[in-house]
């Protein structure tokens, strides 16, 4: 039997993973065991409640302000003593976090092979995101299979990086099979969402916003709090902004947000509220990365407020539209999305490049084969 460690720490990691986990573990042929870093703590926790997922090892690793080279440091030694607790055949880590790269490292280090989930996305620029793009990059370069979202992803890998085709498998996005999982089994009556209900105006277009990028610190982040304010002074629309927890924004969007009626700022959601509002929103101001992948399902256009973005085929296929940070190109983008039909009903008139819901089956039978 083939041991496998699933092993994330952050939320955006726990929500792309677990529909992959309940499969894994489902199967009879191989001994899966999960073990969470905990780089977020709190928010980590809601992911892993909804889907009713339980870690075999928590190693609890959040600390308030802790630098990155800190965290990367706690997480390659605590890590290590997994590794040789359960001794895994593979160790299958996600995407672009201190927690993936550095349970990559380790892996290596025992001679143990990586299986990277979502590989390949790419900007080729080191500071956007940042840390994110070298993560992905160091993550690549440790991998023995790389299960790549799209054909830009595979692409990247083996045209520009190298990596040998056999090794990279083309199997859409798993944050499609947690979004079409998720939507299933939300409750109506979860206090967020009961919440929400009551600030909704029925006959206002929702704008759901998100912020959280280290690049946007500062003016960048001013900047969108003064396209919303404007964008909030429209009688037909209302905002909903779950705001991070993270000081260098929570402290800017209530100095500049909290006076505005229009503007609902909420404490961050939990995945089952957020997918709800989601859905129920009109259109979604963001620099999250996932909201680029699950929106196009949703058939919800998404302004990104980023000058590059790793998953440039929803912006090819005109879903997503990169806006930057600048006020005027916000407003602009938004207004049109609220006033052209045209424009709006091209945004949702495409297919989701990401996926289809079906890629933790792909990949469990990549891995079965291998």
């Amino acid at each position: 039997m083939k041991n496998i460690l699933v092993i994330f720490g952050t939320r955006p990691e726990a929500i792309k993973m677990a529909p992959l986990v309940l499969k894994l573990k489902e199967n009879t042929l191989l001994n899966t065991k999960l073990c969470v870093t905990a780089q977020h703590r709190e928010m980590l926790d809601q992911v892993l409640h909804f889907f009713k997922l339980t870690a075999d090892y928590d190693l609890d690793l959040m600390q308030k302000n802790q630098s990155l080279n800190k965290l990367a440091s706690r997480i390659l030694d605590a890590v290590d003593d997994v590794l040789l607790d359960f001794n895994p055949d593979v160790v299958l880590v996600h995407g672009d976090t201190t927690t993936s790269s550095m349970a990559a490292l380790a892996a290596f280090h025992r001679n143990i092979k990586v299986a990277h989930v979502e590989a390949g996305l790419r900007t080729y620029n080191k500071h956007a995101p940042f840390p994110e793009e070298i993560n992905r990059q160091l993550t690549a370069r440790l991998a023995d299979y790389h299960f790549a979202p799209t054909i830009g992803a595979i692409e990247n890998l083996i045209k520009n990086e190298g990596v040998r085709s056999e090794n990279v498998y083309n199997t859409g996005n798993t944050v499609i099979d947690a979004l079409l999982l998720g939507l299933q089994n939300i409750n109506q009556q979860k206090d967020q969402i009961v919440k929400l209900k009551k600030y909704l105006v029925p006959n206002k277009r929702t704008i759901l916003v998100t912020g959280h990028r280290r690049e946007n610190f500062g003016d960048n982040f001013i900047s969108l709090c003064k396209a919303l304010n404007t964008l909030a002074n429209r009688e037909d629309v209302q905002i909903v902004f779950p705001v991070h927890l993270n000081p260098k924004i929570k402290d800017i969007a209530y100095d500049h947000l909290k006076a505005n009626e229009n503007i609902y700022l909420s404490e961050p959601l939990d995945y089952e509220a957020f997918i709800w509002i989601m859905n129920e929103c009109h259109f979604i101001i963001t620099d999250s990365g996932g909201i680029q992948e699950e929106a196009p399902t949703l058939k919800k256009p998404v302004l990104v407020t980023r000058d590059l973005t790793e998953r440039m085929e929803a912006v090819d296929l005109r879903v997503v539209k990169l806006t930057g940070s600048a006020y005027d190109s916000i407003v602009k983008n938004s207004v049109a999305l609220l006033e052209n039909k045209e424009f709006y009903n091209q945004m949702v008139s495409s297919f989701n490049p990401y996926g289809d819901g079906k890629t933790s089956e792909k990949i469990i039978n990549i891995l079965m084969k291998e």
